[in-house]
């Protein structure tokens, strides 16, 4: 049995990261990936991808029809499969669902025989839709690229999007720009260190978040704020309108490939806002190389951290205008102790790349009944 992976994405993120791991699980279980990219996609190469996959670029989802064996294989895609691939039943037609379908198109899973959930979040959302929801919650790999020592420089900020004119301008002077005016490499301020550590895309909500926060954190100039990540135009537009009230707290960083180094120059990590969240494979990276986390209490983050051991939870800044997280930001600015979420190990172990290749081989075992 071979699965047809099926991403399209053009900027490498979380899900990216994501079907490179399940590339390798699936391998363990003796099925290979004909992985099934966007063409203008260039990130794959530098991926740890199992040893057997097969890339094959495409331009469009159609490209893939004439390229599918003519007898039933396994369609596994990355979000909702493509319309042009649900519409044809010979082949079993699953996705892995790495957004939670709250909020969505309430559609977006018809036609699917299976769909994966990352989390129980998730899980809730397909279930409320009726789709063909596997039960058991997939989760998801602690595993943070790089190493703790290496040196970070600031990086690209923006992921410009080529078919657009002001983007192709920006696409050409900004890193000439950014390469004169970034030559330092970082180095952790004295003071407490919050760190964003994501691709700057709006289903985190990071404007919507600091434009509660920085005007409180303003007031602790002890608080520095490192943005490390990239993100269209907008959304980093919309960062930095938001951050600007404690502007002279924040620098920002850019992608960075050596991603366990970043994690190793923070005092916590910060996540977005929850609800449009599906799991947060940066929030269990940071927390298997020993950083702690500061989330809203809701999920999925109240699954992917336990209070106290891994972190520290707080109520949404919208319902309260942000006073809880000033409440815990001025304990731990008192002294409150820095947990080590590694102490956590049973919470762990459930995304260590063993346990997630357990839950793939029931996948698998599933699949295979279905064929």
């Amino acid at each position: 049995m071979r699965a047809w992976q099926i991403n399209l994405q053009q900027q490498l993120g979380g899900g990216e990261v994501y079907t490179a791991f399940l590339t390798r699980a699936l391998a363990r279980h003796g099925v290979p990936s004909t992985l099934v990219v966007d063409e203008r996609a260039r990130f794959w190469g530098g991926l740890a991808l199992a040893p057997d996959t097969e890339i094959l670029q495409v331009a469009r989802a159609e490209d893939l029809m004439p390229r599918l064996p003519r007898e039933r294989s396994w369609l596994l895609g990355h979000g909702p499969l493509p319309a042009c691939l649900l519409a044809d039943p010979l082949h079993l037609r699953s996705a892995v669902a790495h957004m939670p379908p709250q909020g969505r198109n309430p559609r977006a899973y018809e036609g699917h025989d299976l769909v994966v959930p990352v989390s129980a979040w998730v899980l809730e959302g397909l279930q409320a839709l009726g789709a063909a929801a596997w039960q058991e919650l997939l989760y998801g790999v602690a595993e943070a690229r790089g190493l703790a020592g290496g040196e970070l420089r600031a990086g690209q900020i923006y992921d410009f999007d080529r078919r657009k004119l002001r983007d192709r301008v920006l696409g050409w002077i900004y890193p000439a720009l950014s390469a004169l005016s970034n030559t330092d490499s970082y180095r952790k301020r004295p003071g407490l260190t919050l760190g964003i550590v994501s691709r700057l895309t709006p289903i985190k909500q990071f404007p919507l978040q600091f434009d509660i926060l920085a005007p409180l954190l303003a007031q602790r100039p002890a608080v520095n704020l490192e943005v490390f990540g990239a993100g269209g135009y907008a959304s980093v537009r919309d960062l930095k309108r938001a951050l600007h009230p404690m502007n002279a707290q924040v620098r920002y960083w850019g992608y960075q490939e050596n991603v366990a180094a970043v994690y190793a120059g923070l005092d916590y990590l910060m996540t977005g806002l929850p609800e449009k969240e599906a799991l947060g494979l940066n929030v269990i990276e940071a927390q298997q190389c020993g950083l702690p986390v500061l989330a809203v209490a809701a999920a999925p983050f109240t699954e992917t951290m336990i209070e106290g051991e891994s972190g520290f939870l707080y109520r949404d800044p919208r319902a309260d205008g942000g006073k809880d997280f000033m409440r815990v930001l001025d304990a731990l600015l008192a002294g409150k102790a820095r947990p080590d979420p590694r102490r956590a190990r049973v919470h762990l172990e459930r995304f260590s790349f063993d346990a997630f290749a357990d839950r793939v081989g029931r996948l698998v075992g599933a699949v295979r009944a279905r064929r």
